[in-house]
């Protein structure tokens, strides 16, 4: 296994050579792109050179033990060749994870996406539950959030919202969050106290530069009108509204929650480019996510991926089969239990998938 990880080694001193070298340090954009790629393969370094150190000592171990020694320090050098021999099936399939393909997205922040769906104004009471789950979560992460565009009830529930978190890896950590949430419970409304089933939809979308997605201006129909809402901050007198019309795909975007027809028009355009990007990546996958047998992953927003429910306090995820009774725990943004569950489960699958391959 050893031989193949070399030359990871060997690129990654290239890299650190080459951020040494004047005319990389004064070319920023190469700077910038080398920068990323050294610390994107940090982790996997540091685990070679860890892999590397616990095969020398093997090594050394029985090279010592090949020759004559006094028992008490052969009892000693066994020993540690017993600790070293059983630290490297741990050490190997680490290595076997991080040598998986990156997503290319983790890196970067989100645009989240939450309908209600069925269920009326009870969905749309559990879409703000959720809305407030995942800027509770991105707070404690130190993420930041920003409002795209909402649309709220009277009796203080979301019809649908749009919202950016930035943050290192949020894509990493939320991916997995795409699809249909089921709740159950008994309204504030119901005197009878039966259980009401109801569904919200969430998207998340990778945060994507310029760069990344051309988009022609003649293809954009631009439309201002005045923003609307339940009252409070989210409406104004001004037509400072945006909705965009991407012309060749029907894609519309919505931006109200500015004051600034500008700041809203910039925040819509980061939206549609994320669609878009969405979009092209799903046709490349679609043949792909098809033959998975496992849905996480595959960002299918019509798939029941969680149920939320109330009465008996718990969190169930249908894709992995994990249950946790930490409803209230979970709702103010202690994802991090179910999030790695997901991440673990995602990694296995693909490791399982090379191995086939």
């Amino acid at each position: 296994m050893l031989d193949k990880l070399y030359p990871i080694l060997e690129h990654y001193n290239e890299i650190s050579e080459k951020l040494n070298d004047i005319e990389i340090v004064s070319d920023q954009n190469k700077l910038k792109a080398l920068m990323k790629e050294q610390k994107s393969l940090t982790p996997l370094v540091e685990k070679i050179n860890e892999y590397k150190s616990v095969l020398d000592g093997i090594s050394e171990a029985r090279e010592l033990l090949s020759g004559k020694l006094d028992p008490d320090f052969k009892e000693m050098v066994q020993e540690e060749l017993s600790e070293l021999s059983e630290r490297v099936p741990a050490i190997e399939e680490e290595l076997k994870i991080l040598l998986l393909p990156k997503d290319p997205n983790d890196d970067k922040g989100v645009i989240i996406e939450i309908r209600g769906g069925a269920g009326g104004e009870e969905a749309a009471l559990f879409a703000y539950n959720l809305y407030r789950m995942y800027t509770m979560y991105a707070e404690a992460k130190h993420w930041k959030t920003e409002i795209i565009n909402i649309n709220e009830t009277e009796l203080g529930g979301i019809k649908e919202v749009s919202f950016m978190i930035d943050g290192a890896g949020a894509y990493s950590r939320l991916k997995f969050e795409s699809g249909v949430h089921r709740v159950q419970r008994v309204p504030e409304t119901e005197s009878s106290g039966r259980i009401h089933t109801s569904t919200v939809t969430v998207a998340v979308l990778p945060e994507v530069e310029d760069v990344e997605v051309e988009i022609n201006p003649s293809d954009l129909q631009i439309d201002t009108f005045r923003a609307s809402g339940a009252g409070g901050q989210h409406v104004n007198k001004t037509e400072s509204a945006i909705r965009i019309t991407h012309l060749p795909t029907g894609i519309v975007v919505e931006c109200q929650d500015e004051r600034s027809q500008h700041k809203n028009r910039d925040k819509a355009m980061k939206v549609l480019r994320s669609k878009l990007y969405e979009a092209s990546l799903a046709e490349q996958t679609d043949a792909i996510a098809k033959e998975r047998k496992s849905q996480v992953g595959t960002g299918d927003r019509s798939e029941r991926i969680r149920t939320y429910n109330y009465p008996q306090g718990r969190i169930s995820d249908h894709r992995i089969g994990l249950t946790l009774y930490k409803l209230e725990a979970f709702l103010n943004g202690a994802l991090d239990e179910m999030i790695d569950a997901l991440i673990t489960n995602d990694q296995a699958e693909k490791l399982n998938q090379s191995t086939q391959g």
